[in-house]
């Protein structure tokens, strides 16, 4: 279809926008004539890309997803500018490395604020412009909300619960005219992935053992197509790539006890004796941090 037509002259909040998808996606967008209020905890990228986009087309606001008042102050400021919002992409999130055991416990907690209850505060501060507007809310979500894997408790908890909240905000929502949907996505080309790349080997070793497609990382700009797709037609639900579908209609039987203990023993794999989870765990331990460099909150000034 023709995205452009659509899309065009609408206004999109975009969180988790600095980088990777959120970044790919907004350039997308404007080159739909979308006009975009861009979000993100990180000033110098953000303002790079808004600078890139041009001051007709793109407002960037400093903001932490975990701050519901900031998020607030950033909507009410793109309704001022441009006059409402039609489409808000839930794209801030974080990752973070570690069994249940090894983990941090702080950047557990902080890996569910960010990508799950940062969602509710995206969503809650653009809700009356969204219900203004009969609006569209794309959620980020992943295939972790369907294939769980050992050393990932905190991300798969955090992406299964932003689709379950996806599916119960549909249902309120629908009455008033707002669509809503869920992205799933496997392996894309994001800092997120080449952070883990560069700071676990054990993560390499994982993704060699995992069967055929499931292993392949796809260049970011796919899923920005997906996704500008998806805004466009408002969909219920995203796959990238399509055959992701499968995850979710077999989500039941990879939580069967047989497919269970096949994961199990894959996660034993590793090199020599040690298996996966505890080469990751080890490696954490050598870091010194249980996410990457990247998204550890800057220390207070002063």
């Amino acid at each position: 279809m023709d995205t452009t037509s659509v899309l065009e002259d609408k206004v999109a909040l975009v969180t988790g926008a600095a980088r990777g998808i959120g970044a790919h996606t907004a350039r997308a967008l404007a080159r739909r004539n979308v006009r975009l209020v861009l979000v993100d905890r990180d000033a110098q990228p953000l303002h790079v890309l808004a600078s890139e986009l041009g001051s007709q087309l793109a407002v960037a606001a400093v903001a932490d997803v975990r701050d519901l008042q900031a998020l607030e102050k950033t909507v009410a400021a793109g309704v001022d500018r441009f006059g409402g919002i039609d489409l808000v992409l839930a794209n801030a999130g974080m990752g973070c490395y570690g069994s249940v055991a090894h983990i941090d416990p702080t950047t557990f907690a902080r890996v569910i604020e960010v990508n799950l209850i940062g969602v509710f505060h995206t969503v809650r501060a653009a809700l009356p412009t969204l219900v203004d507007r009969r609006g569209y809310v794309l959620i980020v979500s992943s295939m972790a909300a369907f294939l769980p894997g050992p050393g990932l408790s905190a991300y798969a908890a955090s992406k299964a619960g932003v689709e379950h909240f996806a599916s119960s905000l549909r249902l309120e929502l629908m009455p008033q005219g707002v669509d809503v949907g869920s992205a799933h996505m496997t392996w894309i080309d994001t800092p997120l992935l080449r952070d883990a790349h560069a700071d676990l080997p054990a993560f390499a070793d994982m993704l060699a053992t995992l069967p055929g497609p499931l292993r392949k990382t796809l260049p970011v700009e796919v899923c920005a197509d997906a996704f500008v797709e998806a805004l466009a037609t408002r969909k219920r639900r995203v796959y990238v790539p399509k055959w992701a579908m499968a995850l979710a209609w077999l989500k039941p039987v990879l939580t069967m006890p047989l497919v269970e203990r096949v994961n199990a023993k894959r996660s034993g794999l590793g090199s020599g004796s040690e298996s996966f989870l505890e080469a990751a765990d080890r490696q954490v331990a050598e870091l010194g941090r249980s996410t990457s460099a990247r998204t550890i909150p800057a220390p207070p000034a002063g």
